[in-house]
Order: structure tokens, then C-alpha cells, then sequence
């Protein structure tokens, strides 16, 4: 007899797929970033921030994410901290061959809203949007396997700044506040690759981490943040946002050489990833009140 084909998965349960996959351990961080441009704006009346806020936290990190983890399946399988909320689904293959049909019934009504509010240039966010994660996960360009280009991929988080700025009607952030946020996506990224670099190497993906190892990692991850401390200084004049990112260098940095080739344990990066969303959380009404990164585009709030 031919083999029966499996009972499809409840609603819930694809539910909590969906969930999964969306990482809601990077929501906190992915609501900040939107929150950068609307400093001093008075928000929570108005529907279209709330819709903003919504999307970037689970559709967009639903498709995000669910579109690396369709080019990821081989990694995923070999890396013990998937499987979580913090750090995302490992889906088995009858899983992945679902994701797509999921991923356009999430975005559609999202997408249509989106476009009722913003208008036709919504097609050029999401045509960037598609062009960036193609050719970071896409066979033909791969370049989430290619050192260097995969962190440059991680400027496509700015267009969550574009889809702020033109969802509220709020200018553009400054050009310094682009390139803050262009260098925190990169020095994340590869901090992730670090954690990373075992089930990497072992898949055969040559990363960043992987091509030039733990060490260099960690001082580059350093470099990145320090880079981001002088611009935070001396461009937004927020002695608390430098001296956290200050201490984070340095605290990378010092690592880098008393510990050249560990690699985080899982139980030490569940807590860091709880405490920087502690972090995030507890910042972002400070961030807004401040206008930190608008001060120079939108006018603070009295």
C-alpha cells in the first residue's frame, strides 16, 4: 500500500509554528529600531503607528526569518539552541515545505494595509526588501556564505526606519543616526554568527566568524560598537547611550583577548539575550521622550 500522506497540522499548532519562527526573542529590538524616527511624536492614538508596530514585530520577522530558515535547514538541524522562542524554530522538511504558503498568508493582509496607508511607493520598500533577503539567502547570490557581504546584507534592517518614517509622515532620520543604526545591525549579526560558528562550520558555511575565527570576530564586533559610541557622541550627545556602548566594546574587546577561541555557552547567551531585552524594554520611552536619534529631524515633544 502507498504510504498515506500526513493529517494536516491543527490551526493551533501552526499557530505556534508561526510563532516560532518569528523569534519573538528579536521583537523588543525590531520595535526600537521603529521607534528611532518617531521621537517626541505623540503615538498612541493613532492606528497607523500601532499597525507599524505590529508589523515589524511579527509579520516582518515571521518572513525575515522564515526566509532564512527555508535556506537554512542543514545548519538549523546541527545547532542545539534552535527549537525556542528566543532562538527560533528547527523545522523539519514536511514543516519548510509549508513556510512559503504561510509566509504570503501572513504578509498579504498586512501588505494591503500597509499600502492603504503609505501609498504606491510601498512597492519600492517591499521590491528593496525582497532584493536585499534574496541575495542574502537566494542560491544564486547566497551571500549569507560569503565573508563580508553577509554583514553588509544587515543594512537592510534600515528599511525599517523607512517604513516608520513613511507610515507616520516623520522625516527621515539624520544620516549619522542611519549609519549608527546600519553598524548596531552588523556587530549584532556577527555576534550571532560567533554563537553560531560550530553548527556553521560543521554545515559547511563559510560566515565571517567562520572565515576569520572566534577572536577576530570578537574585535571586530568591538570595533563596531566602539565606531557606534563615537557617533552617538558626538552626534546626539547622549552620554548614556555612548557609555553603554563604550563598555560593551571594551567588554568585547577584553574577551577577545583573555578568551581568543570560547565560544558563549548557551545558558551565559539566554541571559544575555533576556538582559538586552530588559535593556531595550526599558529604554524605549526614554528613547522617545528624547528624540535621541531625530533630535536634528523631528522636533521633541513638550
Amino acid at each position: 500500500m502507498p504510504p498515506q500522506a500526513e493529517p494536516a497540522p491543527s490551526l493551533p499548532s501552526q499557530l505556534i509554528g508561526a510563532l516560532y519562527t518569528s523569534r519573538p526573542g528579536l521583537w523588543p529590538t525590531q520595535l526600537w529600531f521603529y521607534l528611532l524616527p518617531l521621537g517626541g511624536r505623540r503615538l498612541l492614538d493613532e492606528g497607523t503607528f500601532w499597525l507599524g508596530a505590529v508589523y515589524v514585530m511579527f509579520p516582518l520577522s515571521h518572513v525575515l526569518y522564515g526566509w532564512n530558515d527555508l535556506a537554512d535547514y542543514q545548519t538549523d538541524q546541527l545547532n542545539p539552541r534552535k527549537g525556542n522562542l528566543l532562538f527560533g524554530a528547527r523545522m523539519s522538511q514536511e514543516e519548510l515545505a509549508r513556510l512559503p504558503r504561510q509566509l504570503l498568508l501572513v504578509q498579504a493582509p498586512f501588505l494591503l494595509l500597509l499600502g492603504w496607508a503609505i501609498g504606491p511607493k510601498l512597492l519600492a520598500w517591499v521590491a528593496a526588501g525582497v532584493a536585499v533577503n534574496y541575495a542574502y539567502n537566494g542560491k544564486r547570490w547566497n551571500l549569507k556564505g560569503r565573508p563580508g557581504w553577509d554583514l553588509l546584507c544587515q543594512s537592510g534592517y534600515l528599511l525599517v526606519f523607512v517604513l516608520s518614517s513613511w507610515l507616520n509622515d516623520v522625516p527621515m532620520l539624520p544620516w549619522p543616526a542611519m549609519v549608527f543604526g546600519a553598524l548596531f545591525a552588523m556587530h549584532a549579526h556577527l555576534f550571532h554568527e560567533v554563537t553560531d560558528i560550530e553548527p556553521d562550520a560543521l554545515a559547511g558555511r563559510r560566515t565571517t566568524a567562520v572565515a576569520i575565527g572566534v577572536r577576530w570576530s570578537k574585535l571586530i564586533v568591538a570595533a563596531l560598537l566602539l565606531t557606534e559610541c563615537v557617533i552617538v557622541a558626538a552626534y546626539f550627545q547622549s552620554a548614556v547611550v555612548a557609555g553603554f556602548l563604550a563598555a560593551a566594546g571594551v567588554s568585547f574587546a577584553a574577551d577577545a583577548l583573555l578568551r581568543p577561541h570560547r565560544v558563549i555557552s548557551e545558558k551565559t547567551l539566554r541571559a544575555v539575550f533576556l538582559t538586552w531585552n530588559l535593556v531595550v524594554l526599558a529604554s524605549m520611552y526614554w528613547i522617545w521622550r528624547d528624540a535621541i536619534f531625530a533630535q536634528s529631524a523631528v522636533t521633541p515633544a513638550n
